[in-house]
């Protein structure tokens, strides 16, 4: 079965030691070059394998006209500056930056399928398994995961390859999604995209 990866919000604000954003990664937390180290293996091994990779960013104009502030999360964006379109830190983690010529796909609520050309993107692959890797676990990992298995696509979430400030919130969420998606790690993912395209 063909095969997409979804690489969702490894962005400055949301990675990096100096971003706004405190849901996906804590400051000071250890796992970070971990996470990292996963993410960029993951990415490494679906370019390897012909497995297209699908690069996911959240951004909104500097005046956050297009933010729909109905929740603390959004509230939140808005009033920490955070992930502005144009800004550094909207803008890829340099380590786990799309390629010229790869997939790119911004989206402005929870739900990365959500009135973003997505699932326009995925179906251009011809996938019909998407491995599903970002931060943070319980929020756009989370709502695309559900969202791609509603859509009838065979879904692996790539455990290592996420992460959440907050553990115990990464493993509830994983928990969560095994009833969706298979829960794996990176070493499973490698695996099985040798020879899926």
């Amino acid at each position: 079965m063909k095969a997409a990866l979804l690489a969702m919000h490894y962005q400055n604000d949301v990675l990096h030691a100096d971003g706004k954003v405190r849901v996906g990664v804590a400051a000071d937390d250890p796992a970070r070059p971990r996470l990292i180290a996963s993410a960029a293996r993951l990415i490494a091994a679906a370019r390897a394998n012909g497995v297209p990779v699908i690069f996911v960013r959240i951004a909104f104009a500097p005046d956050y006209a297009d933010c729909l502030r109905n929740c603390t999360l959004f509230r939140r964006v808005a009033e920490t500056g955070a992930v502005q379109e144009g800004s550094w830190g909207a803008e890829f983690f340099s380590e786990l930056a799309p390629l010229p010529g790869e997939a790119v796909v911004t989206h402005k609520r929870n739900n990365p399928f959500w009135q973003s050309g997505l699932d326009e993107a995925v179906r251009a692959t011809g996938a019909g398994r998407l491995y599903v890797a970002g931060i943070a676990t319980n929020h756009v990992v989370e709502h695309g995961a559900r969202h791609a298995s509603d859509l009838g696509y065979s879904v692996a979430v790539v455990a290592d390859a996420c992460n959440t400030a907050q553990a115990h919130l990464h493993a509830a969420s994983l928990e969560n999604l095994a009833m969706l998606a298979d829960v794996i790690q990176v070493e499973d993912a490698v695996a099985q995209m040798k020879g899926t395209q």
